[in-house]
């Protein structure tokens, strides 16, 4: 690989060239070609050094989708791997170890309890455990995706299920006084334990089949975004991460809207600066956009993009996920809310018909916002 200077001008060349109209393949190959493997964060450190030397940002912004592409590239390469410690199957195994290493822990302190001890021990690991259900909507949002795309819908229509049977066991050993603990701790455990066993022996074995390495550097990308449990993040996560906020496309186009215009740019920040997040399911019922704001209330992942939204919903929720549609569709509606406690918070979800000028049915838009300060508000607060 060449010195830094001599990187420097080589990038200074792509982006001349970009300008004039170089394709980004075009671009990609001369990079890999000349300059060579270099991390993201080093490609990061050229851009900013030549920021520093007076080149503008948007010029360095056509070279953002190059830069995505040579991650993306190299991503897929190692995804070709099953056996990669960096292979998402790898690390949903790897959670899987230290998920089963806490359940025994638990299960051997079970017999204690009979004796009328140890119940703060085993409640502190289930605590503990909760995190398992960060590990599940993992592979909700971003496995389940991948495999109805590959024309798979087993693990969606039925594991998720089984997941939500496991949140509701939560739920109940939690709650449980001294009497019933014992066997709703015992309940939860054995269906943890045997979620292990159905990844590991069927859903991983079918999805190594089903996907490519392609949809498999999808899945760890947006993996960088959902977080890990009980593990370190993986080499290549941050510069996943980095790629996933810093790559912008049609860098410096204008939207125009009847009450003005915004360049694409601020309609992005603008989208996900707002207090709440939104997410636009279309007339076909096919997820097209969602905010990504920084604190968002549930997991989305860009893999939903394409997806019908009645395949993003627990089996459970289906029925009613329909009758809301169905009552947008046809008119007899134009909005439906909801409220819930979730980990302490209270979570305000609110759907709308969109329709144009005539009436005609455009999709839906679903609005959720953690309301738990504003429920707090009292008297005023003026700007003078």
């Amino acid at each position: 690989m060449g010195g830094y200077p001599d990187r420097k001008r080589i990038l200074k060349e792509i982006l001349a060239e970009l300008h004039k109209g170089l394709s980004l393949e075009d671009a990609k190959a001369r990079f890999e070609l000349e300059v060579g493997k270099v991390t993201s964060h080093e490609i990061f450190e050229l851009e900013q050094s030549l920021l520093a030397d007076g080149v503008p940002a948007e010029e360095i912004k056509k070279f953002c989708n190059v830069h995505a592409m040579l991650f993306e590239g190299d991503l897929e390469k190692s995804m070709a791997d099953p056996a990669s410690p960096e292979h998402p199957v790898s690390l949903f195994k790897a959670e899987n170890a230290e998920i089963k290493r806490r359940v025994d822990s638990a299960r051997a302190l079970l017999p204690s309890l009979e004796a009328g001890t140890g119940a703060d021990w085993v409640r502190s690991i289930i605590e503990e455990l909760r995190a398992v259900l960060k590990h599940y909507e993992r592979k909700e949002q971003l496995l389940f995706p991948y495999l109805e795309k590959a024309g798979f819908y087993g693990p969606s229509k039925v594991m998720w299920g089984k997941h939500d049977e496991v949140r509701g066991l939560f739920k109940t050993a939690l709650a449980a006084d001294a009497a019933a603990f014992p066997a709703a701790a015992a309940a939860l455990l054995e269906e943890i334990d045997s979620m292990i066993f159905k990844e590991e022996s069927i859903l991983f074995p079918t999805a190594l089949e089903k996907l490519k390495p392609s949809d498999w550097a999808g899945i760890f990308r947006e993996s960088a975004q959902a977080g890990y449990i009980f593990i370190e993040p993986p080499a290549g996560a941050a510069e996943a991460l980095d790629i996933a906020q810093n790559t912008a496309s049609l860098s410096g186009a204008t939207v125009n809207l009847p009450s003005g215009s915004l360049t694409l740019e601020a309609l992005t920040a603008l989208l996900d600066t707002l207090p709440v997040d939104l997410t636009f399911v279309d007339a076909g019922d096919t997820v097209r956009y969602f905010s990504e704001g920084r604190d968002r209330v549930f997991l989305r992942a860009r893999s939903i993009i394409g997806r019908k939204v009645q395949n993003c919903h627990p089996p459970a929720s289906l029925a009613a996920v329909e009758k809301i549609l169905d009552a947008f569709k046809s008119g007899a509606k134009n909005t439906e809310e909801f409220w819930i406690n979730m980990k302490g918070r209270v979570v305000h979800i609110r759907y709308f018909a969109l329709r144009d000028a005539a009436g005609r049915y455009l999709g839906s838009l679903e609005v959720t916002q953690d309301i738990t300060g504003i429920q707090k508000i009292k008297g005023e607060k003026r700007l003078a």
